[in-house]
């Protein structure tokens, strides 16, 4: 299968569900079906051979629907920035729509819309337009039969990312479960629910809601400890099983619309910039499953200059870079000394010594990472 088409198909990875994404050690737990609605019992083992299966197929039905993404991770800074902030810094905070329709490996569209303004992305055949109405700009890109890396924008996550990668990084460290059954977008699905045996671990508990009919993941939703509304939540609004109409993969400029032809734009610099990290060797990742963080170079000066430059290594942090700092306490140990960012999923490290240490853990793991120098 195209690589394209496999990253269309199942989303853009961003880093806080990679760093929350725990493992599985499934128990025969028998799925429940106390109330409304009512689904044949799976056991937990099942349901992840079912999903397991689907996803090794590399096929999904045809489909189209609304994805809400809602955050509310307590990042410092970013309630001034709900409305202007853009990529994966966007996804931290508010709530953020995305629309799909999925045809075929051929034909996929996706619509992003702000509050003035909308991006959409439609590949038709061998043909990718992308559409920026506030530039009033069509970009015609020829797609590549199998390009290395996927043209999408950083900010897109469905229900199937978010949920393939939590369960994709299976170990014992965690607890399995299946709660009752939900009612998502208008469909039944069973509930997976996934909960770190680590004390350190600041995530209580994430939980993918499966589709009872078709097997794909409905919403994911990730909860920190010592809370009753999940801080991260990804979802279908709505979803309809059925193949889209052949004009939504149809696009033409409007009138008086610039059309150029050309690349994709440079959306994917947060990640480019840790990928560029990762292969000079400069990211590393300290331990395993849901207690890992990640280390890479890091000064407050960059902060300073993402924001000057509208955005910065990571997660475009330079946006934040008033909030951040403000809020952040001093710390000191046998390690040295730094500034410490909590958020009720995330924990970070500024340290002295130029470097950041970040994961979903609570402080004391920070400052054991610190150590290993």
């Amino acid at each position: 299968m195209p690589k394209r088409a496999r990253a269309v198909r199942w989303g853009v990875p961003i880093a806080a569900i990679a760093v929350v994404a725990g493992a599985v050690g499934a128990g025969p737990v028998i799925a429940a079906v106390q109330g409304d609605p009512v689904l044949p019992e799976r056991t937990a083992q099942q349901l992840l051979a079912d999903v397991g299966t689907r996803w090794k197929s590399g096929e999904l039905p045809p489909m189209s629907g609304t994805i809400i993404e809602t955050a509310s991770l307590g990042v410092p800074g970013l309630s001034a920035l709900t409305g202007e902030a853009t990529g994966p810094v966007a996804l931290l905070a508010g709530s953020h729509q995305v629309k799909i329709w999925y045809g075929s490996d051929s034909q996929i569209r996706l619509a992003l819309p702000s509050h003035m303004s909308e991006h959409d992305l439609i590949v038709n055949g061998d043909q990718t337009w992308w559409w920026d109405s506030a530039a009033n700009t069509a970009t015609r890109i020829k797609t590549p039969p199998m390009p290395s890396e996927p043209a999408l924008p950083p900010a897109v996550i469905t229900p199937q990312e978010a949920a393939e990668r939590a369960l994709a990084a299976a170990d014992h460290d965690t607890a399995v479960s299946v709660g009752n059954d939900a009612t998502v977008a208008g469909r039944a699905a069973y509930e997976l629910v996934l909960a770190p045996r680590a004390a350190t671990s600041l995530v209580k508990d994430i939980r993918v809601a499966i589709d009872g009919e078709t097997l794909i993941p409905l919403r994911v939703q990730v909860y920190a400890k010592g809370a009753a509304e999940p801080a991260f939540e990804v979802g279908f609004d709505s979803v309809t099983f059925s193949r889209p109409a052949p004009e939504n993969f149809e696009f033409t400029p409007p009138a008086g619309a610039k059309v150029q032809d050309g690349e994709m734009p440079a959306l994917d610099q947060d990640r480019a910039a840790l990928r560029e990290h990762a292969e000079d060797g400069e990211l590393k990742t300290v331990g395993s499953g849901w207690t890992s963080v990640v280390v890479l170079p890091f000064a407050t000066a960059d902060l300073a200059e993402g924001e000057k430059q509208g955005h910065g290594p990571g997660l475009a942090v330079g946006a934040m870079a008033d909030g951040v700092l403000k809020a952040a306490e001093p710390v000191s140990g046998a390690w040295g000394n730094g500034r410490l960012i909590r958020t009720k999923l995330v924990s970070a490290l500024l340290t002295d010594d130029g470097r950041l240490i970040a994961g979903a853990v609570t402080p004391e793991v920070l400052y054991e990472a610190a150590g290993r120098k």
